[in-house]
């Protein structure tokens, strides 16, 4: 019961420990990530007193509103708001028509009275119109008015009172409040004796405007309470904004700055624990997707650590190269776009897969927002992110089949357009006035990003092509060189297996492109696969001369062994010079463990009970798709060329028989490929081969010609 307990512990282990390959290089980069950004969100506080001197410039580590200055601004605001005052338009027209009762009174008076009147009988008018007039009136008015008014003509009586009421009224509507009474009357009086008026009628008039001014302005609380709101509703708040500087290096810390500085919270010396806790879950997320991008990559690459590693220390490079960056980057300066993270992407598409550079792009640009803010917690630089995920988005598309070094440079030259219209977008969209001076400028470091990018991929490329035995469609092109020193030898010591090599290269690009498998490494991978008979060439049919072939002399299964051992000869030259693991697969696995059917039939006539295991290659069985198409095409090609006049019904029939026979022989067990793909390589190979070998004209012979 024990055992069988610990066997099921033993395999959950076994099973999960694969895992573990991505599990650690997540960890790593959680913990590098927590590491350097710690500076970026944690604030820094500071021990000084009042009225000392600043030994460095101290900025706002969080945006906050000054509330006590707020207040202070809005008492202000409050206090120099005017009383407001409601002019009366009833004690207007009341003390207007006051001053037209008086007139019309006396003009009706003196109309009923059209005799000459001596002064003495005024007494009797007087008494006469007092008893007309208003009780106010009669008050205010003293008979000596009464009387010079009455003894002026009807028409200066007219033309005193619409004088007077237009400056009465002129004079009301202005206001009169208790203080400016007296202004009132003298601005009245100002007008009056502008007219060429007698003495007597002047001095009437004068009385009359000092009894018709009177108090019409009041107090009015409500619109006064109004205005005061609407002035404090007006006042906007005082913030600090993060990242502004509250005091400069060698500057006074005056009472008002040291508020602000306790304001902010760069005084306490109680450290805050929260962006501590933000920072660790933000570094566990970015972990967690790195971890399962690693997972996908590690499933896609059979657990084989060499592409996880690559991918750990490209991202490694990537937050050391953005956090140097940072470092020379503030407000006052756009450095972060001469940041070439582009090159990263390029390496990860090259060295990975696609989906593996735009995923870690993404995470890159989520650094980027933190990293370059400015060390000002709680701040993202969503330019930064937005121009690093476009440039690493571009690198990724620009960056098509590898065919030279030249891509990376056109690559580069594609980046600087791409991140030349998002330097103009941001330009576009910003508040602050640009010259054409900082226009240039930033153009030039997005010049700078493109080309440090194109070179920095160049350069690291070859590094993890050999440190990590990454394989890399640069490299087989390398590899693809015929100056090769193992394609030299095969050239030169098996020119008709260099030759077999060549044609199944032609035949097994085409076929692997056709079910997207690596064309590129299926043609290097041919070229390679029969290196192991420059050890005896001479043993292969391709390499003899006519009737010179040295199996004559041996028995079949020692020329069994000399034809299988070509291709464990040729894996331990391929290591031998240091080649990739892939092409020495290819070398190893070419074969599957078919059988020598030429050796083993003859040695069966000799010997009926020869055992076909001891003629057959000793494999693996191809694993991979490339390994599966060459080992299909290394076995059509010398089929097809063996035929004399070979037409497409013989070629179809060949390559259809082949492909069944491996089939159903069981050497394309362990490869990927379907039915589906295989039907597909069928009808591939055959276009193929029919262009290779297709017929040719018969030229007539001259005459003389034997």
């Amino acid at each position: 019961m024990l055992k069988k307990r610990w066997r099921k512990v033993r395999s959950f282990f076994n099973d999960k420990r694969k895992y573990f390959v991505a599990v650690i290089p997540a960890l790593i980069i959680g913990v590098i990530v927590f590491i350097t950004l710690l500076d970026n969100v944690r604030t820094d506080t500071y021990n000084i007193q009042r009225f000392a001197i600043s030994e460095e410039t101290i900025r706002s580590p969080i945006t906050i509103e000054n509330e006590q200055e707020t207040d202070q601004r809005i008492r202000e605001a409050v206090n120099a708001v005017p009383d407001r005052y409601s002019i009366s338009d009833e004690v207007t027209e009341e003390r207007l028509n006051y001053i037209h009762e008086i007139f019309d009174a006396i003009i009706t008076i003196k109309e009923e009275h059209n005799e000459d009147t001596m002064e003495d009988s005024y007494q009797e008018e007087v008494s006469e119109l007092r008893s007309l007039l208003s009780e106010e009136i009669d008050t205010e008015i003293s008979e000596e008015t009464f009387i010079l008014l009455l003894q002026q003509s009807e028409a200066d009586l007219e033309e005193a009172d619409r004088l007077l009421s237009e400056s009465l009224e002129n004079v009301l509507n202005q206001g009169i409040r208790t203080g400016n009474l007296q202004s009132g009357i003298t601005n009245v009086e100002s007008d009056l004796r502008n007219e060429d008026w007698n003495a007597d009628i002047e001095e009437a008039l004068r009385e009359l405007a000092a009894f018709a001014i009177v108090e019409n302005s009041f107090f009015d609380y409500e619109a006064t309470a109004q205005e005061k709101k609407d002035a404090a509703t007006l006042v906007d708040p005082v913030i600090i904004r993060a990242g502004e500087t509250i005091v400069r290096e060698g500057q006074t810390i005056t009472n008002e700055i040291y508020e602000q500085l306790e304001l902010v919270g760069v005084l306490s010396q109680d450290g805050n624990v929260y962006p501590l806790l933000a920072l660790g879950f933000l570094a566990a997320v970015i972990a967690y997707f790195f971890g399962m991008e690693c997972v996908q990559i590690a499933k896609n690459k059979n657990w084989n650590i060499l592409p996880i590693t690559a991918v750990l220390l490209l991202t490694i490079l990537a937050i050391f190269i953005m956090k140097i960056q940072s470092y020379f980057f503030d407000q006052s300066n756009a450095l972060y776009l001469v940041t070439p993270i582009a090159a990263i992407a390029i390496l990860l598409k090259v060295l990975i897969s696609d989906r593996s550079a735009i995923h870690l792009g993404i995470l890159y640009a989520v650094l980027a927002a933190f990293m370059f803010n400015n060390y000002i917690a709680g701040m993202l630089h969503v330019e930064a992110a937005i121009y690093f995920l476009f440039s690493q988005l571009a690198a990724i598309v620009l960056m098509k089949k590898w065919s030279d070094r030249l891509v990376i440079l056109k690559t580069g030259i594609g980046l600087f357009i791409i991140h030349s219209a998002v330097i103009i977008l941001f330009l576009f969209l910003s508040f602050e006035k640009y010259t054409w001076i900082d226009v240039f400028l930033y153009l030039g470091f997005g010049m700078i990003a493109a080309f440090l990018s194109a070179v920095l991929a160049i350069g690291l490329l070859p590094l993890f092509e050999s440190f990590l035995g990454v394989l890399t469609d640069m490299k087989l092109l390398q590899l693809a060189n015929p100056n090769q020193p193992l394609l030299k030898r095969l050239l030169v010591e098996a020119p008709g297996t260099y030759h077999h090599s060549v044609m199944v290269a032609n035949i097994s690009e085409t076929a692997c492109e056709a079910v997207g498998a690596k064309g590129l490494l299926a043609r290097v991978g041919s070229y390679y696969h029969d290196i192991g008979k420059t050890v005896r060439p001479e043993f292969f049919i391709e390499n003899q001369m006519p009737n010179k072939n040295p199996h004559d002399k041996l028995p079949p299964k020692e020329s069994a062994d000399i034809i299988i051992r070509h291709t464990t000869d040729g894996a331990n030259l391929l290591k031998a010079h240091k080649m990739p693991e892939e092409i020495v697969d290819i070398a190893k696995q070419h074969h599957s463990n078919s059988c020598v059917q030429f050796f083993y039939m003859k040695a069966k006539e000799m010997d009926p009970a020869t055992d076909e295991a001891d003629f057959r290659y000793p494999g693996p069985k191809p694993e991979t798709k490339e390994t599966a198409i060459i080992c299909i095409c290394d076995s059509i090609e010398p089929a097809v060329r063996s035929l004399q006049e070979p037409t497409p019904e013989q070629i179809d029939s060949i390559v259809s028989s082949i492909i069944n026979s491996k089939i159903s022989d069981g050497q394309l067990d362990n490869s990927p490929l379907t039915l589906r793909e295989l039907k597909i390589i069928q009808h591939t190979v055959c276009d193929s081969v029919k262009g290779i070998f297709h017929s040719r004209i018969q030229y007539p012979k001259k005459e003389g010609d034997k």
